[in-house]
């Protein structure tokens, strides 16, 4: 399909230009460009095909000069870089160099807010709102937020907040799967028609107007039919959440039909206090295979576009951990697995239908789920919550409030531990370990193959009484050593020579390559592999007071790590040789794939053979 109109927005006021029908063709050509883009990169395609007539709605009906839309998540935001001047770099998407797949305040001034993770958006928006009031500065903010997000509990202590601010904040909630609030009939769509029609508003607010400058009896008969049509509405109109926390409520609104919603947010935009437009959507609209598996398509490899199936389709550590759950549930009763609205990203599916009353989603929770295992722990449950690292850092407190504090048995599955690639800064794993360092009662284990995943999950949930967790990267195993042998020991000792290589998870392989090519070159080398990184067993630590050279590397953050906590126990010995560590930084790691970011820090074999060859012995 010809870019006809595409090529002519260069900005969102540029929507004007076109009619209503030529935006329809419009949003045509963005759903190919969407298709072609992420078969091509991976990439969020499910959430960004049921947004485009939304977008282009909310981007023709806010751009004004300081009209800011903030969005939640961000993995729906492509269309608007398309819209906001990204089209000649879109196909760098998620790229190394290229523009992120989430909003980016350095990337545009049309970038609002930059985000990666769930229901922070009408915090945010808010906050933005109340600033451009300090400034003295017109201009609408928008928050838009989707179903799936406002399960998270950050999600509704922004709208108590801005509710009952009654400043002029919108809220979009896209609503691609449930209904949030049963409406009545007929009734209900009229006095949705009639919220929305403009010449209602005027008539509302000119009648107001009217009554209120009436001496003595004005204000009596404005406040009894204020109070007659809230009665009347909460009858009829079943009152909303949203109205009970301070917001107009409009809606729901067919997110597919750009004129209704230009007329909704119009409408919108004439009230000055907090309004809420439902917008109902299709996840994966205009494309089959998402549209019939929208939870595949949310975030995809890169795929086939005329069949849909991704083009590498291997086994990762998800879909392990997801296998032996189910081993461990039918031989145990007391296994409970627990996700937050990740059910098939952490391989979790299958249990979800074999153990369905020892399943528990509970929605984009991170923070409750923890405390929920807590409660399931305190009366002998076996608790699994299985968890993105990135999403984990949400739940610090509950870690250390409602489990460590009180030596709870609760299983932390961290799944997509250390880098992720694509996803960029903030969905990089890098951070789990530092700040689990910091927590008392925690224990700790990093598998470097799918077997170790195995035999560390049970020693998790059977061997361990405290808080115990697994963490493993993201998709399949490495390379390892044809002598290798996978065992549940503390740590392992691999090799043998005077330069000594200290790491664990995922780097082991890239170790073990380093270590072969080493040896070629006349350079002998030992692995010590930690399998258990808190507490770091204290025969490991007095192993490595045997050397002078010690190289240790971490695909985590040097702050408060385990290398940092290695050096600290072997000082605490009195070693007196060379501690080389090399790790993540005080910076955010940008997106890139997996392979050329871990080159990136030096956390590649090649470069684990470059310094040994130039600082070893």
């Amino acid at each position: 399909m010809e870019n006809k109109y595409l090529k002519r927005i260069n900005k969102p006021s540029d929507l004007k230009l076109l009619s209503v029908n030529q935006l329809y063709e419009l949003c045509g050509e963005i759903r190919e460009k969407l298709i072609q883009t992420v078969s091509e990169n991976g990439g969020h395609l499910s959430p960004n095909l049921g947004a485009v007539e939304l977008t282009v709605a909310l981007e023709r009906s806010f751009c004004g000069k300081y009209d800011d839309i903030v969005w939640d998540v961000g993995h729906q935001c492509y269309t608007h870089k398309l819209l906001t001047g990204r089209q000649d770099v879109f196909d760098t998407i998620r790229k190394e160099g290229g523009i992120s797949g989430f909003p980016k305040r350095e990337e545009s001034k049309y970038d609002a807010f930059n985000v990666g993770h769930s229901s922070t958006s009408v915090s945010a928006a808010y906050g933005i709102a109340r600033a451009k009031e300090l400034e003295n500065k017109r201009g609408f903010t928008v928050a838009v937020i989707g179903d799936g997000a406002l399960t998270g509990g950050l999600a509704f202590e922004g709208l108590n907040n801005a509710g009952r601010s009654k400043k002029n904040i919108i809220v979009v909630l896209n609503d691609n799967e449930m209904s949030i609030s049963k409406n009545v009939g007929g009734i209900a769509k009229y006095l949705t028609n009639l919220r929305i029609n403009t010449g209602y508003l005027r008539l509302k607010r000119y009648t107001e107007k009217v009554l209120i400058r009436i001496p003595v009896v004005g204000k009596p008969i404005r406040q009894a039919l204020l109070k007659s049509k809230s009665r009347v509405r909460e009858k009829l109109y079943k009152n909303t959440i949203f109205d009970d926390l301070g917001f107009i409520y409009y809606g729901p609104v067919d997110g597919h039909n750009i004129q209704k919603m230009l007329n909704a947010f119009k409408a919108a935009k004439r009230v000055d206090e907090p309004v809420l437009v439902h917008v109902r959507t299709t996840k994966g609209k205009g494309y089959t295979p998402a549209e019939n598996d929208p939870g595949s398509f949310h975030g995809i490899s890169k795929f086939d576009v005329d069949t849909g199936e991704p083009l590498s389709a291997s086994k990762g550590y998800s879909a392990v951990f997801g296998e032996y759950m189910c081993g461990l549930a039918k031989s145990d009763n007391r296994i409970c697995a627990i996700t937050a609205a990740m059910t098939s990203g952490t391989g979790l599916k299958e249990f979800s239908q074999l153990y369905k009353n020892r399943f528990f989603d509970v929605g984009i929770a991170e923070e409750h789920a923890v405390t929920f295992a807590a409660g399931l722990a305190s009366k002998g449950i076996l608790p699994v919550f299985s968890v993105y690292s990135t999403f984990l850092q949400r739940s610090y407190d509950q870690i250390l409030h409602d489990a460590a504090a009180q030596n709870l048995h609760i299983i932390l599955a961290i799944d997509r531990a250390g880098i992720v690639g694509e996803d960029g800064e903030t969905h990089q794993g890098v951070f789990d370990t530092a700040f689990l360092n910091s927590i008392p009662n925690v224990t700790v284990f990093a598998p470097s193959c799918f077997e170790e995943l195995r035999l560390y999950l049970h020693k998790a949930v059977y061997d361990t009484h405290n808080v115990a967790c697994v963490r493993y990267p993201r998709g399949c195993e490495g390379y390892l050593p044809k002598d290798y042998s996978p065992c549940d020991d503390d740590y392992v000792v691999y090799g043998s020579g005077e330069n000594v290589i200290i790491t664990y998870g995922r780097l082991f392989s890239n170790a073990c390559k380093a270590l072969e090519k080493l040896v070629l070159d006349g350079k002998s080398v030992t692995i010590i592999k930690l399998n258990k990184i808190k507490p770091i067993n204290k025969e490991a630590v007095k192993l490595c007071l045997k050397y002078d050279k010690l190289f240790f590397y971490e695909e985590g953050v040097m702050c408060g790590g385990v290398g940092e906590r290695m050096f600290l126990e072997l000082n605490t010995l009195g070693f007196k040789g060379d501690f080389y560590l090399k790790a993540i930084k005080d910076e955010f790691v940008k997106h890139a794939s997996v392979e050329k970011t871990l080159q990136n820090l030096g956390l590649d074999s090649e470069s684990m053979y470059n310094d040994i060859i130039k600082y070893g012995v």
